[in-house]
């Protein structure tokens, strides 16, 4: 009798490992669409707030939603690599002018403590009198890949990709 106890908690064992084992059911895969789209609200709001912070030349408040180790590829310039970078370039940027951003974020797709966002951006820069920018119009797509770091999810890398062709070039007289 006791063997047989042992033999059918064995069984009992190896049948919980088995199906513990098995790929996820509809309702398992479910929560995790239903998580992807809890971070695409949190996403959303986060590039609501970094609108309103490059609109008003506050780089140190849109730093918070980078990792320290943020890589940033804006078109037609070298990456800007690290936090401080970032702040650095953002913070001489907002001296010659206003940054105005529509973000709209398409999809996230996400897994664990891993986010990646595809959207369509807009960027409308005013110069100011003293600014060696010119106005700027553009548009296209980007990528950006998040990760949740100490209970908040940061951006790692960004990658806008302009739609617009360059500008020709002026021939110097």
């Amino acid at each position: 009798m006791k063997n047989l106890t042992r033999h059918c908690l064995l069984i009992l064992l190896e049948t919980s490992v088995i199906f513990g084992c098995q790929p996820s059911t509809v309702a398992e895969e479910q929560s995790d669409t239903d998580s992807s789209e809890n971070v695409k609200q949190i996403i959303e709001e986060k590039n609501a707030q970094l609108e309103a912070w490059y609109k008003a030349g506050m780089i140190d408040s849109a730093a918070t939603h980078f990792a320290d180790n943020t890589i940033q590829m804006p078109p037609h310039q070298p990456a800007l690599v690290g936090i401080e970078q970032y702040k650095e370039s953002w913070k001489q940027s907002v001296q010659f002018g206003q940054w105005e951003f529509d973000l709209q974020t398409q999809e996230v797709k996400q897994s664990g403590d891993l986010a990646v966002e595809l959207g369509k951006y807009t960027l409308t820069f005013t110069p100011n009198e003293d600014s060696p920018i010119p106005a700027i119009n553009d548009k296209g797509n980007y990528v950006v890949l998040w990760e949740k770091i100490n209970g908040d999810w940061k951006i790692v890398w960004d990658a806008p990709v302009s739609e617009l062709p360059l500008p020709t070039p002026v021939a110097a007289e």
